[in-house]
């Protein structure tokens, strides 16, 4: 079940078209989360940030403890696809709950989290059917095309959110006109979402997960029996995340600096189009000189980024055009390759547990990373940017230390 050398599975392609229609539906909605978060905090706009903080935080920490159970659930039954459903179905669902957040804030919060729930479960079964559908050498390639197609997804769902933005947006605020607005939106977002879990129903389960009377050692939760190189991997990943806030903070900035909701939207379509061009492309450079090289100029990229964020001023905010850019380069740069990494470094018996440990760290890591950037943002809007670049060189240090070829 495996694809040939240099070809891209079918298994690979369906779940690179459902994470290309979900994240249509999901980029349809993030970009507006931060201005319908302070249309509801119109009176008390010094809770903004702090909101913010603890619903991206607690989203996507929280959920993020599902991953590796997920991971750990699919490797014992051998089943990569019901979990996939079973998550991006309540993904799809979880939209409902935007409707009644025009009362308070906490629905916003259930649905983050719910949305992330989800994902929680989806995300370690999907991705260890990539790996196991790909042959050995080319994780990157399959990884990098997965993530091409997610932003392309985002990419266009950004777009739609653009166009459909511009004829409700208020010239004075620089928001959206009244909460209608909104549901309109979160209303259209639902459709793309729902074909999104149809395509998985196509998906074939890979013949190494799909054998009930196949001899595999059990996994275990145990990370202290994984290979010393991977456990390094997720100490860079806890490192990285601490300083890794949500976007959502680039996009507050980035109106804070005086820009209208519709043109930091645009800035977020060029950020998911630029990731889109070249994810693919340095998933398959890193299958030829090395995943660790291409993830250290990334992270490196990811300093330079936050760190002009932090230090760019009103006067000098057309600068910011380029960052987003290049922020988009950062992703497509890391978020394939780090997950063919660790699919590399992991154990052949347990991929989508040792996967789970890698999105439960990161999602564990925004927790704390995004409320210490909501505090630092109420402080001083510069400061969550320049902490996330400090916390990216101390990442890459540890780097430094991981051999990708020890096994």
């Amino acid at each position: 079940m495996r694809g040939k050398s240099g070809s891209l599975h079918r298994n690979v392609f369906l779940t690179g078209c459902t994470s290309f229609l979900t994240d249509v539906s999901s980029e349809m909605i993030y970009p507006l989360l931060q201005a319908f978060v302070s249309m509801i905090l119109s009176a008390q706009r010094t809770l903004v940030g702090p909101v913010l903080g603890v619903i991206e935080g607690v989203a996507e920490s929280t959920a993020s403890l599902l991953k590796v159970f997920s991971g750990y659930y699919s490797d014992r039954i051998q089943k990569r696809k019901a979990p996939a459903i079973t998550g991006y179905g309540m993904s799809a669902l979880s939209r409902f709950l935007l409707f009644a957040a025009g009362s308070g804030w906490i629905f916003v919060l259930l649905f983050r989290f719910l949305d992330r729930v989800g994902k929680g479960i989806r995300t370690a079964p999907r991705d260890a059917l990539i790996s196991e559908s790909t042959p050995k050498g080319g994780e990157g390639k399959a990884f990098g095309f997965h993530r091409a197609m997610d932003f392309a997804g985002a990419t266009l769902g950004v777009l739609i959110c653009y166009i459909i933005s511009l004829r409700y947006l208020d010239p004075i605020s620089g928001n959206l006109r009244n909460f209608d607005a909104f549901y309109r939106l979160f209303a259209l977002s639902i459709i793309p979402a729902a074909l999104g879990v149809a395509v998985l129903f196509l998906i074939r389960e890979p013949d190494e997960s799909a054998q009930p009377g196949k001899t595999r050692p059990k996994p275990n939760l145990s990370w202290r029996t994984y290979d010393q190189n991977l456990k390094r991997l997720y100490l860079v990943q806890i490192l990285f995340t601490i300083g890794n806030s949500s976007n959502q903070f680039l996009l507050l900035r980035s109106m804070s600096l005086g820009y209208a909701l519709s043109t930091v939207i645009l800035m977020y379509m060029v950020f998911n189009l630029c990731t889109t061009l070249w994810a693919m492309y340095f998933g398959a450079l890193s299958d030829r000189i090395g995943k660790k090289r291409v993830l250290i100029a990334g992270y490196f990229v990811y300093t330079i980024v936050y760190s002009a964020f932090g230090f760019i001023t009103t006067e000098n905010r057309s600068m910011l055009w380029g960052f987003w850019i290049l922020y988009g380069l950062y992703y497509a740069m890391t978020e394939g390759v780090e997950k063919a990494l660790v699919s590399r470094l992991a154990p052949e018996h347990a991929k989508a547990t040792a996967l789970g440990f890698y999105h439960t760290i990161v999602g564990i890591g925004l927790l704390p990373a995004s409320v210490i950037a909501g505090f630092l943002f109420s402080a001083a809007p510069s400061l969550p940017f320049v902490f996330g670049g400090i916390m990216s060189l101390a990442a890459v240090i540890v780097l430094g230390f991981v051999n990708e070829y020890s096994i």
